[in-house]
């Protein structure tokens, strides 16, 4: 990523490359007047352009239209705007305009310039039966480099969510035919919880109520129409920081902090409730207990820092081979469960002795070079109609696995045992 900054101030150039430098860490150009930049522009290609709005030779905002021209994003400084200016800098085009008053304005320019960078995978999705308000809001989304989809009515928006799963935010209109905005979100929050999706309401009623009716049923936020540019940015850029901040945390409690598969916790969230409620009374859930073998080896030997190695290098293994399908989780230490939801033992079987035997045959690459591994693994299943017949735990299950990868450890390791009912394989 290439960043050009036009400013004319030695001050403000220096403020900025310290801080794109220590928050973005990538390339950046300087042009002191519109001459210079018209050089950078030809010779390079440019993420974005933040540009003074008052150069030596450009003092009537000519830089913008020149940025703007080669359709380059383009964030705005300026020592005093006007009324009429900001109107017309809106109505061109740009990403946003900053006043340079301290050092928090250019603060905020890197990270608007950071979340630029990263809105290019964040696809939002926009539902109105009015087109003109539909197509307004989706070019500000473009202008902060968004992907955008659109429906025009609330059902139509249902079936999109249904289909692109990877939308993370969806803005809605309050009045639609046939499912209105307050339904669609309804529908919404019973599939998709708020660290999955955002969602922002608008409506032009004049219902006082409408805001608070709105975020009471599930919404993030909401906003009147008609609104302007700077609010419409401003809460967009706040709902997707807030849930960059409730993903990190939910991360930061479901999932292992090396190797980056689920954790114990999750694990057990997850599968007490599938055994023990009776509404799901179908299928069967088998578990494979494994067990790196003759790690303390490895980190007696190399070191710790191999050792971590090795086991974030095994995990991503496991979560190549099954976390499409299953559920991988780090158990603790060299430990590690995967929950084969749906398949009986000897298929389950079947897929984990072809991991384990690829494991053992492909080393692990680490600082200190190729390093060989194997595996021992011990598998339990139950038939869940069953389990809650006969009042079997998740603990049950997973002793029993357990007591199958003693075996598999006792009888030389490398291999993958099945545990029966009651412990015999």
């Amino acid at each position: 990523m290439r960043i050009l900054v036009v400013e004319d101030s030695n001050v403000v150039s220096r403020i900025l490359q310290h801080l794109i430098a220590q928050e973005l860490g990538c390339d950046v150009d300087f042009a002191e007047d519109l001459a210079s930049a018209k050089q950078l522009l030809e010779r390079n290609e440019y993420f974005v352009a933040i540009t003074d709005l008052n150069l030596p030779d450009a003092k009537e905002g000519e830089i913008v239209k020149l940025v703007l021209a080669r359709q380059i994003p383009c964030i705005v400084l300026t020592g005093s705007l006007d009324a009429e200016q900001r109107k017309r800098l809106l109505q061109l085009g740009i990403v946003d305009y900053i006043l340079k008053e301290n050092r928090f304005s250019y603060e905020y320019v890197v990270r608007l310039v950071d979340r630029l960078q990263r809105n290019q995978s964040v696809k939002v999705l926009v539902a109105d039966d009015s087109v003109v308000s539909r197509k307004f809001v989706r070019s500000l989304l473009e202008q902060h480099l968004y992907q955008v989809v659109e429906a025009d009515d609330g059902h139509s928006a249902w079936d999109i969510l249904q289909s692109q799963p990877d939308i993370q935010l969806l803005i809605t209109d309050y009045n639609m035919p046939g499912l209105d905005g307050f339904g669609l979100i309804l529908k919404v929050r019973e599939k998709f919880s708020r660290e999955e999706l955002a969602i922002i309401g608008l409506s032009s009623d004049d219902d006082e109520s409408l805001s608070a009716r709105f975020i009471k049923n599930g919404a993030n936020d909401f906003l009147q129409k008609p609104f302007v540019h700077e609010e419409f940015h401003c809460r967009v850029l706040n709902t997707l920081d807030s849930l960059d901040m409730i993903r990190k945390l939910w991360e930061q409690a479901n999932l292992d902090y090396l190797t980056g598969v689920y954790n114990r916790r999750y694990f057990f969230d997850l599968y007490e409730e599938l055994v023990i409620q009776k509404k799901q009374r179908r299928g069967t859930l088998t578990l494979a207990l494994l067990d790196i073998d003759l790690f303390k080896q490895v980190n007696d030997t190399y070191g710790h820092d191999v050792g971590d190695e090795v086991l974030i290098e095994f995990a991503a293994r496991l979560t190549r081979s099954f976390a499409q399908h299953f559920t991988v989780s780090r158990f603790g230490g060299e430990e590690f469960i995967v929950a084969f939801k749906g398949l009986n033992e000897l298929k389950s079987f079947a897929l984990m002795d072809k991991f384990r035997s690829q494991l053992e045959s492909t080393p692990i690459l680490t600082s200190r070079g190729e390093l060989f591994v194997t595996v021992s693994g011990g598998l339990a299943s139950l038939n869940i109609e069953q389990s809650v017949a006969k009042e079997e735990s998740l603990d049950s299950l997973i002793q029993r696995a357990d007591r199958a990868l003693y075996d598999a450890k006792a009888a030389g390791r490398n291999l993958v045992c099945i545990g029966g009912a009651h412990g015999e394989h």
